[in-house]
């Protein structure tokens, strides 16, 4: 004859209390590496931006580099500093406005003009 375990309410309180312990030991776990885990993962993020900026300002120093290498004669400083709006002593500076309306109607009136 097979002999049945018998459970006793004792023996159910201990194995409902070890099991209780043991969640209760897993869930203080979690909530000490919350915090952590949090951090690690933000500054993982902001690292992953600031290296997007580096690489952003890398790629404008070198095109400033040579930018600079190309400006470097006095021509080039010329142009660039007439391109921007400069302009030498003694000279004056006119701005002239609406160009691109008078080149509209110059377009039209050649339209109709020819035969």
């Amino acid at each position: 004859m097979a002999r049945r375990a018998v459970t006793t309410p004792s023996r159910l309180r201990r194995l409902l209390g070890g099991r209780v312990l043991v969640a209760g030991v897993l869930v203080f776990a979690a909530f000490l590496y919350y915090r952590p885990l949090t951090s690690y993962v933000e500054t993982r993020g902001d690292l992953g931006r600031r290296r997007a900026d580096v690489a952003g300002l890398r790629a404008e120093r070198e095109q400033l580099e040579r930018r600079l290498a190309r400006s470097s004669s006095i021509a080039s400083l010329r142009r660039e500093a007439r391109r921007i709006g400069f302009v030498r002593p003694g000279e004056r500076l006119f701005i002239v406005k609406g160009i691109p309306e008078w080149r509209r109607e110059r377009a039209r009136e050649k339209t109709t003009d020819s035969p």
